[in-house]
């Protein structure tokens, strides 16, 4: 029997060779451009992709076969993405995110910002957070707020994304597939729920209890506690909070912020309603323009991916090998379509990586990936 330190240095030397003609398969990368060039080829050959794993994993037998078809299979989508960058002399998503990296300095501490619900909502103060003086106007609705920020209405806007007791906002991560939007800043707000009803109320005259279907989900012990009390989801916490002071009952109340209290003339009937102590709720901001900021250190992209075994695990595998954290991967039904999906990818790296360029470089060119969205880099607080 081999020693081991025997067993290792064998191992060495055959990754050597290994690593070496690695190198020297993609240094004939740029032969491959310049003759397909010649002949008009396109740089994607599925039969002749097909034909080298139907040899390779013929030689290795059946045992390594998967194996093989995996590192080939690698190893052909690392060599397209190098032709493609080659034949169009680099790539244009990389060239915009640097432009936009050279052309911004500190955010700004002003703007005029589309935001979803009233004064008191958690999105209001967000972005006066965001924003040391923003000149805030409120719509209703999260489309809305897209809608301005896509039109030119308003440079930025303001929408919750995802918090940690009630999970992703699905409303918003639909819409995402519908308009044009950079993402340009990022925060995460510790949320405070507590329930509000008009002066002299008490917890005992409440029957029903509206506000946000998410603030709602966040208090389920709440309810739990008081099976007598009725939860109907509304539009926003601050704008129920605001009908609710103008309708005159006195057997409602709402869940909303403590800011909602004295805006809207409440009294608070009772605290620390939601379920967990640590309740944080992750805003991003959009703007119509891609804006890169010095200080950015994550980024988001969207995509849908072929439907066929294998494919998400591909990408995930990519992200690894150059040793990027994936914070956030969330899937959304593709409208009209059965058992498709878009998928939007959270990763932390600053925009001047080189490896995180290539890797933007090889997607955002790569045929298979049927559509690809840059979403943005920026700084999240």
């Amino acid at each position: 029997m081999k020693a081991l330190g025997d067993v290792r240095k064998e191992i060495d030397s055959i990754d050597d060779q290994i690593a070496a003609l690695f190198a020297r398969r993609m240094a004939v990368v740029g032969d491959v451009v310049a003759a397909k060039h010649d002949r008009g080829a396109a740089v994607t050959d599925p039969a002749r992709e097909r034909a080298i794993l139907s040899r390779v994993t013929e030689a290795v037998g059946p045992e390594l076969e998967n194996g093989a078809r995996l590192l080939f299979s690698t190893m052909f989508g690392i060599s397209r993405a190098r032709q493609r960058v080659m034949a169009s002399g680099g790539s244009r998503l990389v060239g915009a995110i640097r432009d936009a990296a050279g052309k911004y300095g500190k955010f700004p501490t002003r703007g005029v910002v589309a935001c979803p619900g009233t004064e008191g909502s958690y999105a209001q103060q967000a972005t006066s957070i965001l924003f040391r003086l923003p000149t805030i106007l409120y719509f209703n609705g999260f489309d809305k707020v897209f809608e301005a920020v896509e039109k030119g209405l308003c440079p930025y806007g303001v929408l919750p994304i995802e918090n940690s007791a009630a999970g992703s906002v699905a409303a918003v991560y639909d819409l995402m597939q519908k308009h044009r939007f950079h993402i340009v800043r990022a925060l995460r707000l510790k949320i405070d729920h507590v329930l509000l009803a008009p002066k002299g109320v008490t917890l005992a005259d409440v029957k029903e209890v509206t506000s946000h279907p998410h603030a709602l989900a966040q208090c389920g012990g709440f309810f739990k506690a008081n099976p007598g009390i009725r939860a109907v989801p509304g539009a926003n916490t601050a704008m129920e909070a605001k009908a609710l002071a103008e309708s005159g009952r006195r057997d409602a109340a709402v869940i909303a912020s403590r800011a909602c209290a004295e805006l809207y003339g409440l009294d608070v009937v009772a605290e620390g309603i939601a379920d967990a102590a640590f309740n944080y709720t992750r805003f991003i901001c959009i703007s119509k323009n891609l804006e890169v900021y010095p200080d950015a250190n994550k980024f988001s992209v969207m995509m849908s991916l072929p439907h066929r075994p294998g494919a998400l695990s591909g990408i995930i595998a990519k992200f690894a090998a150059i040793d990027v954290n994936l914070t956030k991967l969330e899937s959304r039904p593709l409208p009209g379509l059965d058992f498709e999906f878009s998928f939007i990818f959270d990763f932390e790296a600053p925009p001047s990586d080189p490896a995180v360029l290539s890797l933007l470089a090889e997607l955002s060119e790569d045929p298979e990936i049927e559509h690809f969205t840059f979403l943005g880099a920026y700084a999240e607080r």
